[in-house]
């Protein structure tokens, strides 16, 4: 199984849905202005969102009146849509601003078109009317994400499309089920979640269940039901013939227990995120770490992370459904002015290494404490654009922060996942103690790409502090 091949298994075998958008006319009872500049740009509007990556529906080609939204609004609801884009190649009657408010109680994406550039004429106040209806939403406190440009203009387009993917991201994470497996892990205090809060501040669930009860699910697997998921694992981008303390059938035996219980979990409790604490727990128990299915998990697109770090898990979510994962997640072990050492116990996503036959590819390995099997040895490849981020509790709110930079050459090797991440934005030192300051924990996430942007509209969206 090639990184490739988990890159598409990874839109189909998670539980990550892609935003489904609806498109919404927004127009009048009669015609205004300059129809045929509106039926111009209508058709623009039309070509960009037939070129999205995800399905959109349009349910109406003129909603003019309260009836007309509403019955557009359950057809989208019928239809599953989860992001509502508005437009108005002409201006609309901002009296449906307030209605729509009612209606639908999510996120929306407001886009407002150009004017034709010739002719002293006004040809359309689509700027006008949506300028309008966003600050009437804003005032009754509905987030929103704005757009503004031509439709054939690039830069409009990857604006639409960051609007709809931090929208999306948004609600992925609301009125969610939150599972943890046992605790955080010993000491680790910054990761504890409060289920009060959760419910509070996200509308989410926090599910607990015990590591026994785990345990029970990864003791549970008979040998043949094992088999096939024993088979994929021989086929991952992995090299399996590091020495192990025990044969390589049995390893792979019990990261096949690990995989298929994870998995079951997300289905049979409908988890939307999954943390689970993984030591002193699991190898004192079974005699392994969970980390190459772990590592396989995230690879495939699923939300889950080690040492019951919660919050961890909502970053995989967030990065997941805005189509920027996977999310390595990773300590943050030393830093100079400009670069942060990101090392882990080896559960990074494939896609992320370095790729084989280089030094430094996915190999299975030891815990390089107690020599425990199995982990994923690997290195972070050089080169790749990325970003650092995190949400976490403090002081009552959510904050969530970002830093985008790059990743090189490590310095020297180190076991387990390494990595090393540049930034010449900001003095990493300054940084790093300003956050620290308002209890940024000690998990860090790495997506590939530059994203900070797109993080901090959904932090704007979700009512977090941005720091």
């Amino acid at each position: 199984m090639s990184v490739s091949t988990i890159d598409a298994a990874a839109r189909t075998t998670g539980i990550i849905r892609e935003p489904a958008v609806g498109l919404l006319v927004m127009g009048r009872k009669r015609p205004g202005f300059d129809p045929a500049w509106g039926a111009d740009v209508r058709a623009r509007i039309d070509e960009v969102m037939n070129g999205l990556p995800w399905h959109v529906i349009v349910p109406s080609e003129n909603i003019a009146d309260d009836a007309e939204l509403s019955r557009v609004i359950d057809v989208c609801r019928t239809r599953s849509v989860d992001v509502l884009v508005l437009v108005q190649p002409t201006i609309s009657d901002g009296r449906l601003a307030p209605l729509l408010a009612r209606f639908w109680d999510r996120p929306l994406v407001l886009w407002a078109t150009t004017e034709r550039p010739e002719g002293e004429m006004i040809s359309a106040n689509s700027l006008v009317g949506t300028h309008v209806m966003t600050a009437t939403l804003r005032q009754l406190g509905r987030p929103v994400e704005f757009v503004y440009g031509a439709p054939e203009e690039e830069e409009t387009r990857r604006a639409l499309r960051r609007a709809i993917s931090a929208v999306h991201a948004t609600t992925s994470i609301r009125s969610t089920k939150l599972g943890l497996i046992g605790y955080h892990a010993p000491g680790f205090v910054d990761f504890h979640s409060d289920p009060v809060f959760l419910a509070d501040r996200l509308g989410a669930q926090l599910y607990h269940m015990s590591t026994p009860e785990l345990v029970d699910r990864v003791n549970s697997w008979d040998a043949p039901e094992l088999e096939e998921t024993i088979a994929s694992f021989r086929s991952l981008p992995v090299d399996l013939t590091t020495e192990l303390p025990v044969t390589l059938d049995e390893a792979l035996a019990m990261q096949a227990r690990y995989y298929r219980s994870f998995r079951e979990l997300f289905s049979s409790e409908r988890f939307d995120a999954l943390a689970f604490r993984c030591w002193p727990d699991l190898p004192t128990m079974t005699g392994h770490w969970p980390y190459l299915a772990l590592a396989r998990l995230v690879s495939e697109g699923f939300p889950i992370a080690m040492e019951g770090d919660v919050d961890g898990a909502l970053c995989s979510r967030i990065a997941e459904s805005a189509t920027i994962g996977p999310v390595y997640l990773s300590d943050w072990l030393e830093h100079d002015r400009s670069t942060i050492t990101i090392w882990h116990t080896g559960a990074a996503p494939f896609q992320y290494a370095q790729p084989a036959p280089a030094q430094g590819a996915p190999r299975i390995g030891v815990q390089f404490n107690n020599k425990k099997p199995s982990v994923v040895e690997s290195t972070i490849r050089p080169g790749m654009d990325a970003t650092l981020f995190r949400l976490w509790r403090f002081d009552g709110r959510y904050h969530m922060t970002a830093l985008e930079g790059r990743t090189i050459e490590p310095r020297r090797h180190l076991l387990a996942t390494n990595g090393l991440f540049e930034t010449h934005d900001v003095d990493v030192r300054d940084w790093f103690e300003e956050r620290i300051q308002i209890g940024m924990p000690h998990h860090v996430c790495l997506v590939e790409g530059f994203h900070r942007e797109l993080l901090r509209r959904v932090a704007r969206l979700s009512g977090f502090v941005w720091c």
